[in-house]
């Protein structure tokens, strides 16, 4: 189990592997964000997109699975989040991409309130399948003490 003392700042991680199909992208644009470039063909084809995209939020929960999962199997205290910073869509997101993540553990604070507790801020990468970055963010992230 990882806590909040054995975090080291600089820590890079590499993992995730998310393929976005079609259905998918759909269903989540009819449901969450029905703008026609992510549910429609030809209206997507008339825009920047070029095609039919991931709405950007999509692309933030295929973030977050991917997140979780890696949580889960590198297993970590963690007592989730009060939000992030720096939110960042840089390029479309299509079905037939596959994403992975890096991430950098920028910084890390005790609690001076909350001494079972420390947060820590890290900067995360989403990459398609080509290496193209097609999102960013500093998440914020809480995460238990071992022996407050």
């Amino acid at each position: 189990m990882v806590y909040f003392e054995d975090l080291e700042i600089g820590t890079k991680a590499s993992f995730g592997h998310y393929a976005v199909t079609r259905d998918e992208v759909i269903e989540f644009a009819t449901k969450y964000d029905p703008q026609p470039f992510h549910l429609d063909d030809d209206a997507a084809a008339l825009t920047h997109f070029g095609r039919l995209s991931a709405s950007g939020w999509h692309t933030c929960a295929m973030v977050m699975r991917m997140l979780v999962d890696n949580m889960t199997t590198r297993k970590q205290a963690g007592l989730g989040s009060p939000g992030l910073d720096e939110l960042r869509w840089l390029k479309p997101v299509y079905p037939g991409d596959v994403l992975r993540i890096e991430t950098e553990l920028l910084s890390k604070k005790r609690s001076q309130s909350r001494p079972e507790m420390g947060s820590m801020q890290s900067i995360v990468r989403v990459f398609n399948q080509d290496d193209v970055m097609v999102m960013s963010m500093h998440s914020i992230g809480l995460i238990q003490v071992r022996n407050p």
